[in-house]
């Protein structure tokens, strides 16, 4: 039977993406585990590996196509033994009914007629839960009655693929229990309605105002730039932000880094930004309330620092993750930060190297911003936004003399950081930086 290949999911939050390019074509053969596809996320350029067995019998969505929904068809497989026009004909004939069927508005209107090889998929659409497993495990679970949300995957990234339905059929397990699936996609249906409601109004390019104003060029949104309009909006109008600003001298920070950039036999080049990454770190395990989160029931506490760095890339901003950062020290946090921003630059990272993040570091100094602030990057507590580093006059001793400084903002979210809070944590990241020689300790 022939086994449509669908759009995967390659992250948690992915709804879409762009099949950025074949690297296979029709008629060759396929083993679990090749490389097919490169699928553009909102975020990455990621390699899509099969899952399943046999030759290309045809492509379905050419390279370059854009907005490619998750579970979409884009090839179709033959299996052993069948032949390409046998395989299109079959999987036309009915091999997407299966995902079709997962639609919630059908059952709903009609409780009584849903067959029963569809009750794997109701009843992890009613949990909320997405559940991988191939095109040909979903039909075999079906047929067998089998409750995929109770099975593990063996396939990559713990897809579940045949194996696991075979190894399931041998020892009895997963058998789906009688549930009233329509019912809770009936139930579903109706609290979807209100999230599209709080959408803010957004002009369309055939607004009357445009038409006032010079000729422009029309640049399509790509899917990392509509996340970052979506997600920045909501942080914008749902967390109340507040900002602290102090000034740093950073003088005894530049000549530390020199000092360890000449060292005999150094492999690394440590930037004024590491010193910050380390000191901010370190400042968050001094002042943990402020390495938090804010959900509905709890505010969450952090037990380590994962420090997320703004990296801005071709169309858009992605911000790679430095984990357990306080323990790390600055020729490790120089060599990573490195690495991770040449990858975000090719659209080469993995999921795990930039989602999730405690906190977040914004440099703008390069660009000789003198300050700014930024916007929260939800579920993180807060986000520092770093200026250029300047020569400015300062007052020491009751005389005038000149300080390299840079200006330091903390944006916090007032939900679960409190003023004071956020003051204890500036101080702490003020003095670590004036007096660099405690990122030593």
């Amino acid at each position: 039977m022939a086994v449509k290949i669908l759009m995967p999911a390659l992250s948690p939050t992915m709804t879409e993406g762009t099949l950025a390019k074949w690297l296979m074509k029709e008629g060759d053969e396929v083993s679990s585990g090749d490389v097919m596809a490169e699928i553009e996320t909102d975020k990455a350029t990621m390699e899509f590996e099969a899952v399943d067995e046999g030759v290309i019998a045809k492509i379905l969505v050419p390279d370059g196509t854009e907005g490619v929904a998750v579970n979409t068809p884009i090839a179709i497989l033959a299996e052993e033994g069948e032949s390409a026009e046998d395989a299109i004909a079959s999987a036309g004939d009915g091999a997407a009914k299966p995902e079709a069927k997962a639609e919630p508005a059908p059952a709903a209107k009609e409780p009584a007629k849903p067959a029963p090889a569809q009750s794997a998929a109701p009843a992890a659409a009613a949990k909320g839960d997405r559940i991988f497993a191939s095109p040909l495990a979903r039909r075999m679970a079906a047929n067998e009655g089998l409750d995929l949300a109770q099975l593990n995957g063996s396939g990559p990234h713990g897809r579940i693929v045949k194996r696991d339905i075979e190894k399931a059929l041998t020892e009895g397990t997963g058998k789906a229990a009688a549930a009233p699936a329509p019912q809770a996609q009936a139930a579903a249906a109706p609290a979807a309605k209100p999230a599209a409601a709080s959408a803010p109004p957004v002009l369309s390019a055939d607004d009357p105002i445009f038409k006032m104003l010079p000729p422009s060029e029309s640049v399509p949104h790509t899917g990392m730039r509509k996340t970052i309009a979506k997600r920045l909006t909501e942080s914008a109008r749902d967390i109340p932000h507040f900002t602290l600003q102090v000034d740093v001298e950073i003088d005894k920070l530049l000549a530390m880094r020199k000092q360890l950039n000449e060292r005999d036999g150094a492999d690394y080049k440590i930037s004024v930004n590491d010193f910050i990454v380390k000191a901010t770190a370190l400042a968050l395990t001094r002042v943990p309330d402020c390495n938090v989160a804010y959900t509905d029931s709890a505010i969450l506490k952090f037990k380590q620092v994962d420090m997320a760095i703004a990296v801005a890339i071709d169309g858009g901003l992605i911000t790679p993750i430095i984990k357990n950062c306080a323990a790390k020290g600055l020729a490790t946090i120089s060599k990573e930060a490195k690495e991770l921003a040449a990858k975000a630059r090719d659209g080469k990272l993995a999921p795990e190297e930039y989602q999730g993040g405690t906190f977040t570091i914004s440099n703008l100094g390069m660009f000789g911003v003198k300050s700014f602030t930024s916007i929260i990057n939800p579920p993180q507590g807060g986000i520092l936004s770093v200026g250029a580093g300047e020569q400015r006059p300062v007052v020491k001793d009751g005389a005038l003399s000149l300080a390299t400084v840079v200006t330091l903002s903390l944006a916090v979210d007032h939900r679960c950081i409190d003023g004071a809070t956020g003051a204890a944590l500036v101080k702490e990241l003020k003095a670590l930086i004036e007096d660099p020689i405690a990122l030593m300790l």
